[in-house]
Formats: C-alpha cells, structure tokens, sequence
C-alpha cells in the first residue's frame, strides 16, 4: 500500500442503469426475480458501491495488490428505474494495516437511492489466487 492510503480520500462514479441491471435481470433462472418490478437491483446497487470504493482504493496499492469485500452494510432506500444515472461517492473513513473502511452514498438524480458502510481488506493478488486454486484442487479431489 502506498503512503497515500489515508483517511479523508473522495471518489465518484456515475452508472446509466439499463434494464440487464434490474431485478428481472439479477438472477434469471428465479422465477420469484423475474417476477418482481424491472427496478435497479440491490445486489447491483451493492455492487456498483463496491466499484467506486475499488477504484478509490486501487489508486493507492502498490503493484500485486488487489482488495476484497469483507464487510457491507447499505441500505436502499429508493427505487431507480432504467435510464436513470446513479451517482455513487465514497470516501475512506479508517485505514487500520491492510483494512479500509468507507462510506459511501448514491444518488439518481432523484432521489438518494441509498448508502451505507464497505470495508475491504488489501490482498496479495499472487498468494491469493494460489489459496483459491489449492481449495479448488482440493474440493475436486
């Protein structure tokens, strides 16, 4: 991690939503899913808040660091049709050795959609994907 890493850094995405990001469209082999309004979906507005807290924090790494999610806590407070363009702004709240917290909130020009808590854990990208290919090897055994 580079000396940059530090409480107080800011960053912004915008997302057009597009119906492939709706409920319908999150899981389609359920037939519940595919029954529910064709609204931006929690686990893509999840996602979407996670994408703004990686770009702020790959800016800071140092080269063969990556960061995974370890903790969540949004809320979705509003519904956001297609066509409309989320923006999502985060910030780091605490950076405690490998753990950085954020918060983060989103907006569809409407309304706040939501908003929340993240956390991720900085990760040696190498010894990572080593661990994963030795459980998948064993699970295959």
């Amino acid at each position: 991690m580079k000396a940059s890493l530090e409480p107080g850094l800011k960053h912004r995405i915008t997302f057009k939503v597009t119906d492939s990001k709706t409920v319908p469209a999150l899981y389609p082999e359920s037939g519940e899913f595919g029954q529910m309004p064709a609204v931006f979906a929690t686990g893509y507005m999840v996602g979407l808040f996670e994408w703004c807290c990686t770009e702020l924090l790959q800016m800071h790494l140092d080269e063969g660091e990556g960061s995974l999610c370890t903790v969540v806590n949004f809320t979705h407070d509003a519904a956001t049709p297609p066509g409309l363009t989320v923006t999502v702004d985060c910030e780091i709240t605490e950076v405690d050795g490998k753990r950085v917290k954020f918060t983060v909130v989103g907006h569809d020009g409407v309304d706040k959609i939501g908003g929340g808590t993240h956390e991720r854990f900085v990760i040696n990208r190498a010894k990572f994907d080593e661990r994963v290919a030795a459980k998948a090897a064993k699970a295959a055994a």
